[in-house]
């Protein structure tokens, strides 16, 4: 029996390195990138993922099919309901590694920077007058900093991330988290020692 409490309710790996162009293809699609989303809650049958995502069972088995040819999701258990066998699918990972933009946004549809900002900025936007007394935060900031000192940074974000996550799954509300690191072009200030007045 697998553990109630643990976040997702099934063993596996931290992380997959994607290195093949069809788990590119496979992962980068806004339904599939819903569904590997929810398995990271628990394990889920076509059903279950059918009714999560307002779609019919039979475009859902399609995309787990690509997913799994792909190896990011397989079956993590089956159960017998009403003499026949409910197939229960997971990640292969907790975290999918990609480092080639151009591979991840190849089609138009991936989630390069901008995808993912068009994508939580049209959410927001739609969310019903009553979800918006919820806790909610968007912010930037700006820091001229060396490399070594962004990478610390873009690990300590990746922890959080991880650590949101694995939140036990109670409430009512799905919330998101959206996090960047990135260099810009943005202008500085001279260092004082520099001579400027």
């Amino acid at each position: 029996m697998p553990d109630q409490s643990a976040v997702p309710d099934y063993e596996l790996p931290d992380e997959l390195e994607l290195t093949d162009p069809a788990q590119y293809r496979a992962l980068f699609d806004e339904t599939r990138m819903k569904i590997v989303s929810l398995l990271l809650e628990r394990a889920a049958t076509t059903t279950e993922l059918a009714a999560a995502l307002d779609k019919p069972k039979g475009t859902v088995g399609h995309h787990l099919k690509v997913l799994e040819y792909a190896g990011l999701v397989h079956v993590v258990r089956t159960k017998l309901v009403r003499a026949i066998e409910a197939r229960y699918y997971g990640r292969t990972a907790r975290v999918f590694l990609y480092h080639d933009w151009d591979r991840a946004s190849f089609d138009g549809i991936g989630l390069e920077p901008k995808g993912l900002l068009a994508e939580t900025t049209a959410e927001i936007a739609q969310l019903p007058a009553e979800l918006l007394d919820l806790p909610m935060l968007t912010n930037s900031r700006y820091a001229r900093i060396p490399a070594e000192r962004a990478e610390e940074w873009r690990q300590r974000l990746i922890e959080l991330l991880d650590e949101f996550v694995r939140q036990p799954r109670e409430g009512d509300v799905t919330y998101g988290v959206l996090v960047g690191i990135f260099p810009t072009q943005r202008g500085h200030l001279p260092d004082p020692k520099d001579g400027a007045a």
